[in-house]
């Protein structure tokens, strides 16, 4: 009883970790892209598309997660 309980928690515990890492990740990523317009406006499309390749990227990580549950 305790073993299979133990199991869907261990299971599980991945998708909430890389979860938790996603969404600082892309908080992280949202901050520094403003910092980064903030001292060159000039260069806004460049940092733009950056920002989001990598906000991708880290959000990828979850759905790597999410099929490894099943």
């Amino acid at each position: 009883m305790l073993m299979p309980m133990l199991a869907d928690l261990s299971g599980n515990f991945h998708v909430g970790a890389a979860a938790l890492g996603a969404a600082v990740g892309v908080g992280l990523i949202g901050a520094y892209a403003s910092e980064a317009v903030g001292r060159n406006p000039g260069a806004a499309t460049k940092i733009l598309v950056q920002a989001i390749l990598s906000t991708a990227f880290a959000e990828g990580i979850v759905f790597f997660a999410i099929y490894l549950v099943k």
